[in-house]
This record gives structure tokens, C-alpha cells and sequence, in this order.
């Protein structure tokens, strides 16, 4: 019934409050008859990227969604940097330091890459030209955007004033999850920053990512493609069902392991061994046929 772990590692314990960036107890949140989210919990480490996995209709995005302030749950407590928080909309989440990249981009194709980056949070001159006339600073905003994209190792894009229009779907990806970097003070959520890129391309935004990791931020990624979250991830948050079912680590378990997680097919004992759930089902109605 159970596979036992040959290196004795037991499953992943929570983490305590103090010690989370983020975290969060009991989240529930219910479409009428159609509970979304049931009891979910989530936590977040300093400097690592944790990877959410779980099938369509899991309830892993709405969780998402409540944590960086697209949905308020029903119930449930969240807290950042152990202070229980309240959001009520995704600004109140980017005030607080969470920054979100969303899988549609949400990038102007028609302004340049400066423009993305400092979008709705625009600098204006100093003196009388900002203050009175509210003139924006292009050349400082230009100038700033340049050596962020440059701190973060983005070669790939050639001038700064170049519109989005013009760019690829993985050089739009790094100037949207740049835009994060920038001004993520906590920590950056990233929803399927991947998918539908080629290899080339993929490999840059995991690597920027990665990059961002060591710079000391904590990163949120969602993804459904899972040689890149075993590429990536510190760790990896199984959601099925609408709450947690597992966290592991890469290195404790294979792939195929962690999908039979996600799907079901197998459940995670408290001492880290993988519990085969028909075996657990066939056994407790037939005592007697052993296995």
C-alpha cells in the first residue's frame, strides 16, 4: 500500500508564522453552491521559489487570487511577514509588496518597454515641469528601466524605447516579470509565466527568474508544465480538491510521484511515504486479502 522512503526524509512541516514570508490558514471561498476553495493553507519562505501545482479545477488559482488581493475568501487568515493582513483588492496587495504577473501579461503593446515597466506608477520631473505641469520624466524612467533590466540580466532586448508590439512573446514575458521585480518589496506571484512560449524562450524567463530568486525575493510560480517547476522550484505545493494535499521537495521525489499527488492516485503519509490510495481503499474493504 505504501512506498517507503529509502532516505528516511519525513513530509514537509509547516512553517511557522514568524518564519514565512507569507501565510495562510483555513482559506475558504464559496460560488454559491461551489466551494472554490476548502480549508486551504499556503506558506512561502525567504528567498526561494515555490512552485503550485494541481489540476484544472484544483482551486489553486483562486487561492492565488486571495492572496494577492483579486478575491476576498470567505474565511480563513493570511499573513505577511507574520502580520495578519486584509486585502480588498490586488492595489492593496501591490501597497503591501506583492506584485503579480498574471498570465495574460497585461503589457501596452503600443507604449516602449520603459513605459511597461513604470506603468501606473509613472515619475514625474522635478521642480515646477512635475509638480505644476505634471510632466513626466521619459529620461529618468528610461534611464532607471535600462539598469533594472541589466541588474536582472535581460540581454535580449536592445533598446529600451523599443515598443512591446515589436518584441517576442518571451522578451514581452521578461519585461512583465521585470516590472515585478521592480517593485516587489515581499515577494512576486507568477501565473504560468511559460506557457505558450518556445524552449529558447522559456529557458530566459526561468533563468530571470531564477536571477530574481538569488537576489533575495521570494517567487509564487504556478505552472502546469513540471520538468520547468523540477527545473526551478525549492519546493512544491501540491493542490487538489481546493486545499493543500502535499509539499515536497524535488530532490525527495520523482516526477511521476509528485503527478500521482496531484491527481490523487497517491496521498502523502505525515512520515513522508507515498500511501497508494486504490491499494488503501481495495484493503480496507477486503481486510482480509493482505497487500
Amino acid at each position: 500500500m505504501s512506498t517507503p522512503r529509502s532516505d528516511g526524509k519525513a513530509a514537509e512541516q509547516p512553517v511557522a508564522v514568524e518564519d514565512a514570508v507569507l501565510r495562510a490558514e483555513g482559506l475558504v471561498k464559496r460560488y454559491g453552491s461551489v466551494t472554490a476553495i476548502d480549508g486551504a493553507d499556503f506558506d512561502l519562505r525567504r528567498g526561494e521559489v515555490l512552485a503550485v501545482i494541481g489540476d484544472n479545477g484544483a482551486g489553486k488559482s483562486t487561492m492565488i487570487k486571495a492572496l494577492c488581493g483579486a478575491v476576498i475568501p470567505d474565511e480563513g487568515t493570511i499573513w505577511l511577514d507574520g502580520e495578519v493582513i486584509h486585502f480588498h483588492s490586488p492595489l492593496d496587495a501591490r501597497r503591501a509588496g506583492i506584485e503579480t504577473v498574471y498570465q495574460t501579461l497585461a503589457v501596452a503593446p503600443a507604449m516602449d518597454i520603459a513605459g511597461n515597466l513604470y506603468l501606473g506608477r509613472e515619475q514625474r520631473k522635478k521642480g515646477l515641469l512635475g509638480t505644476v505641469f505634471r510632466t513626466l520624466d521619459h529620461k529618468g524612467m528610461r534611464a532607471e528601466a535600462q539598469r533594472q533590466l541589466d541588474a536582472l540580466g535581460v540581454a535580449t532586448v536592445q533598446n529600451i524605447g523599443q515598443l512591446v508590439e515589436t518584441l517576442s512573446g518571451g522578451q514581452r514575458q521578461a519585461v512583465a516579470v521585470a516590472r515585478a521585480a521592480m517593485f516587489a518589496r515581499k515577494l512576486a506571484i507568477m501565473d504560468e509565466p511559460t506557457a505558450a512560449l518556445g524552449v529558447r524562450e522559456s529557458s530566459m524567463v526561468l533563468d530571470l527568474i531564477r536571477r530574481i530568486r538569488d537576489n533575495g525575493l521570494p517567487v509564487v510560480l504556478i505552472s502546469h508544465n513540471m520538468p520547468h517547476v523540477f527545473e526551478i522550484a525549492d519546493r512544491i505545493h501540491v493542490h487538489r480538491l481546493g486545499k493543500r494535499v502535499a509539499v515536497v521537495k524535488p530532490d525527495d521525489y520523482a516526477m511521476n510521484e509528485v503527478v500521482s499527488l496531484m491527481t490523487g492516485a497517491l496521498r502523502l503519509a505525515e512520515d513522508g511515504t507515498l500511501v497508494d490510495q486504490k491499494a488503501e481503499l481495495n484493503h480496507r474493504l477486503n481486510p482480509r486479502s493482505g497487500g
